[in-house]
């Protein structure tokens, strides 16, 4: 029975059409009339007792046959899809690869064996098919496998050797009789005065070139996956294409000039020229736009789902925010007013707020988060703000405590840390509602975690967290669902937003607090370190502190790249006891320690790895030296930018590379050197890596895309969007004819929770 149908899966929203092919190995007939009822009764319930309230969800019967394992089909067995799931899966982690991951793997490049030379026009290095009479055979001698098979041919032009590296005489007199024609296709080289052609792809009578398949679609491969075993694998899977009902509009289809999703995923497979590879090819935009349709779609019903008549509207008073404004030594800039304004509009409102604020490195998106934290406790509730790291969450704690002694508000701190009665106790007052707001990293959606009445949960760095974990703490409201706004300093272009934010509002912070000074960059390789060390001696016998990041913990025998405990022995060597050092695998009281050092000017120089990316507030720290920058991206190297340049004093950051640079590693360093802008930087980011790469994806749950590539299809996103909103305007629930189609589209897609929301309501 094939693994693929869960009972997360299952639904019996319509009778579907029979699938045109089914794949091999079900127990019983896809045309029996009950052979839904059997798949759920013999797979999904076989090892429980079915529960009365339990809604079973099923992808549509015409999907069965591409969600079958790939070893259902014919040559592929247990040894080729353990190599399979290497290549196909890799977007996801899965254990077996299925019939839809090789439709999805999409061709790369192509063999084109129209060119028919003779020998003598034949030029060396090219892919050519040639028609020859076999001359001759010669064995090597016996024994000798060094030396290969040769078979000798010829035209009425010239002749040309055919090489075998063990060959299997049998075999090759079989194939390349003697005085017989052959027509030979393969790569032709030149060895001294010879023309020879080594184990050519095709060796084939006139009748079978018949039949040859001249344009040859080539696809990524890997060990033991030849393109021939690859491009039998996927046409094996081509047969299992079903006719699916339409789910465009076909206003749109004809403007588009596109065709039906079957014969359009038939044609990516069958390129005829190199442009058919192109993302902006007719096919494989059509199919591209098919699963941004089906993200948008789903992004949409997720919001519908989790914003309607589920909030409340939070009657906010204004004594604990202005207390906090008039304590502030600065005036709110113009976006942190508007951002402000938006947040305070929609806690205001029946409808749970979903927002995402995003904004540059230092505009202030904690005071944004202390005041809408704050407008919640006026209006009676409890406040939550989750960071990722421990070192952020105790930077956001150390800010909040020193307002909440001055404002009067109780503010506690939440980590895997914490432990024991002091543990508990903490926990009680939360529960009791007589904690006011709560700051900490995932500790905060443990089950022993209970508020009286959480009101707003804040995420920081959301791009670190998945959906489940959002979701998990706004489930820690009381009654009715929590408002929920999440934050990240890392600029997110306007592809982006839609792809991974569009279940969200957008906030934006685009200027920086009054006084800030641009911060100075420079590139340097790393032969220079010399000179830059000059430099820090003259800069730290002034008062300035650095920060100096490295890319790893320890050395690593694998990458030449400078480790952090290695550098910061460098450094003692130089500076002695002014050197600290912090990373991620050190205890948090050791990180405690040094960071506090750091922050109260006892250590001159940190050497860190990335955990000091974001979050950490030490505005005597005005240079930053960033070695290897060449491994980073553009993004992480505009935030650990960032963590100088944050006081009044005049701030430098210094990129060390080590040479020689790729074309994309100097546009990586020439980007951030000029420019201070982190939604320009992002575009480029985005650009050069690519949107999985950028935002992190594989480490918070963000889905990559099989098909559609940003930015090249970010036109048809926009389109994608719009079409989402239109369609649930109209249909909310998918029952028209189209809107029964789409469900099929989600699920095709894989976007399972969105489809299962339309049966649950």
């Amino acid at each position: 029975m094939p693994t693929h149908i869960h009972a997360r899966q299952l639904s019996l929203f319509e009778r579907p059409n029979k699938p045109s092919c089914v794949p091999k190995g079900l127990p019983f007939s896809s045309r029996e009339p009950n052979f839904a009822h059997k798949l759920i009764k013999s797979e999904s319930l076989r090892h429980q007792k079915p529960r009365t309230n339990v809604v079973l969800i099923m992808r549509p019967i015409q999907l069965h046959a591409l969600f079958a394992k790939a070893q259902s089909l014919d040559g592929i067995g247990p040894k080729l899809s353990e190599k399979l799931t290497k290549l196909v899966n890799n977007t996801v982690e899965r254990s077996d690869p299925r019939v839809i991951d090789l439709l999805w793997h999409f061709p790369t490049g192509i063999n084109d064996r129209r060119h028919r030379p003779k020998i003598s026009a034949a030029e060396p290095g090219s892919l050519v098919t040639i028609e020859v009479s076999v001359t001759g055979h010669v064995p090597p001698p016996p024994g000798n496998k060094k030396v290969p098979y040769r078979v000798f041919c010829a035209d009425d032009t010239g002749e040309m050797e055919l090489i075998f590296f063990r060959g299997q005489k049998n075999y090759l007199e079989r194939m390349l009789p003697l005085g017989e024609k052959r027509i030979l296709s393969g790569r032709v080289e030149r060895y001294g005065a010879k023309l020879q052609m080594s184990h050519p792809d095709h060796m084939v009578s006139e009748e079978e070139f018949k039949t040859l398949q001249l344009i040859e679609p080539v696809y990524p491969l890997t060990a033991g996956v030849s393109g021939k075993i690859m491009r039998r694998a996927v046409n094996n899977a081509i047969e299992l294409i079903p006719e699916l009902e339409e789910w465009q509009d076909a206003e749109w289809l004809k403007k588009q000039k596109w065709r039906g999703f079957s014969d359009a995923l038939r044609t990516v497979h069958q390129p005829q020229e190199l442009l058919d590879l192109l993302p902006i090819a007719q096919a494989r935009k059509r199919l591209a736009y098919d699963e941004l349709l089906a993200s948008q779609l789903a992004l949409a019903l997720m919001r519908n789902s989790e914003i309607k008549g589920t909030g409340r509207a939070l009657k906010m008073g204004n004594g604990l925010r202005n207390k906090i404004l008039s304590l502030l030594p600065f005036e709110l800039t113009g976006s942190q007013k508007t951002s402000l304004e938006e947040i305070y509009e929609d806690m205001g409102s029946p409808d749970r707020m979903l927002r995402l604020l995003q904004g540059d490195v230092g505009s202030g998106k904690t005071v944004v988060a202390m005041l809408a934290m704050a407008a919640a406790v006026e209006a009676g509730t409890q406040a939550a703000l989750m960071a990722p790291t421990e070192v952020l969450a105790r930077q956001h704690f150390h800010e909040f405590s020193e307002m909440a002694e001055k404002a009067s508000f109780s503010v506690a701190l939440l980590t895997g840390r914490e432990k024991g009665k002091s543990r508990e106790a903490l926990l009680a007052q939360l529960k009791m509602g007589e904690l006011d707001m709560l700051v900490g990293t995932h500790a905060l959606f443990q089950d022993d975690v209970e508020f009286a009445d959480l009101g707003i949960a804040i995420i920081d760095e959301q791009h670190r967290f998945g959906v489940q974990q959002r979701m998990k703490l706004q489930g820690k409201g009381k009654d009715t669902d929590t408002d929920v706004l999440v934050m990240t300093a890392t600029p997110i272009p306007r592809t982006l937003l839609l792809t991974n934010y569009g279940d969200m509002e957008t906030s934006q912070l685009t200027d920086k607090p009054a006084g800030r000074k641009p911060i100075t960059t420079r590139v340097l390789p790393v032969d220079r370190i010399d000179e830059l060390l000059h430099g820090l001696q003259r800069a730290l016998a002034s008062g300035t502190q650095v920060y100096w990041v490295c890319p790893l913990v320890e050395e690593s025998e694998k990458l030449d790249l400078a480790a952090a405990d290695q550098r910061h022995a460098w450094l003692q060597g130089h500076f002695g006891d002014k050197v600290g050092l912090v990373h991620g695998r050190m205890k948090g009281e050791e990180k405690d320690a040094v960071m506090k050092s750091f922050s109260d000017g006892n250590i001159g120089i940190l050497v860190a790895t990335t955990v000091i990316e974001v979050g950490v507030n030490v505005p005597n720290a005005t240079i930053m030296v960033i070695e290897h920058a060449e491994r980073f991206g553009l993004s992480q190297l505009h935030q650990l930018r960032g963590r100088v340049g944050r006081g009044d004093k005049q701030s430098s950051c210094i990129l060390l590379y080590q040479g020689p640079l790729s074309k994309t590693g100097q546009a990586r360093l020439t980007v951030i050197r000029d420019s201070e802008d982190g939604f320009r930087i992002a575009e480029e980011d985005l650009r050069l890596r690519g949107g999985g790469e950028l935002l992190g994806t594989k480490q918070s749950g963000v889905p990559e895309f099989s098909i559609a590539r940003l930015p090249e299809h970010s036109e048809i996103l926009a389109a994608a969007r719009d079409d989402a909103q239109l369609i649930l305007s109209r249909d909310p629930t998918l029952t028209s004819t189209r809107g029964k189609a789409l469900k099929t589209l989600l699920y095709l897609f894989e976007r399972d929770a969105a489809a299962k929301l339309l049966r649950s309501g």
